[in-house]
């Protein structure tokens, strides 16, 4: 029998796939332990304020309980839940709103020669009390997409795999996203 410092030394993958297999809620005790804050600092920022913050944390793993078979292990299993994440808070914002945003399409000639460095430094100007607010202005799927690659610093081939969509539109929803950002930020603070 395994003691409480064997499951605790366990990778996350190792854990989830014996999660699946047992169902069993002490080992996913281990895996809310790990990830609980940073999950609810994610869901904080798309909430108003703590309790709110709380409530879509709980949510979160109620419903990962659920849908942890769903893991495939294509990427790093924190990778996986910061998406999990984001998009469990960006349907609820968009509910909350009742917004439904339409699916930007891609227009494949934009971004043929479209590099993933490019215009960074757009940023690097940004006050980050003024960059906090303006990402409030923007769509939460725009917001998401900025938060995985510039916050949890996924690479687009990371993005692509949690999202379920392939390199050219990760790289192009991430250009529009930092565009409106740019031009949000711009109408608001210059």
């Amino acid at each position: 029998m395994e003691t409480l410092n064997d499951i605790n030394k366990q990778s996350d993958e190792d854990l989830v796939k014996a999660i699946v297999k047992t169902n069993d809620t002490l080992l996913f005790e281990v895996l809310y332990d790990r990830y609980a804050s940073l999950v609810y600092n994610k869901c904080y920022g798309f909430a108003k304020d703590a309790d709110e913050a709380k409530d879509l944390t709980q949510d979160v793993f109620l419903k990962l309980f659920v849908k942890l078979a769903s893991f495939k292990g294509k990427s790093k299993f924190s990778t996986w839940l910061y998406a999990f994440t984001y998009n469990h808070c960006v349907n609820y914002v968009t509910r909350n709103t009742a917004k439904k945003f339409e699916k930007q399409s891609v227009d494949y000639k934009d971004i043929e020669n479209l590099s993933e460095e490019e215009d960074d430094n757009s940023f690097v100007d940004m006050r980050v009390d003024q960059l906090k607010v303006a990402l409030e202005l923007i769509s939460p799927e725009e917001k998401m997409i900025l938060l995985l690659k510039y916050q949890d610093f996924l690479t687009i081939k990371e993005i692509e795999s949690v999202l379920g969509i392939g390199e050219s539109a990760v790289k192009m929803r991430i250009k529009r996203a930092k565009d409106k950002l740019v031009t949000v930020y711009n109408e608001n603070f210059n």
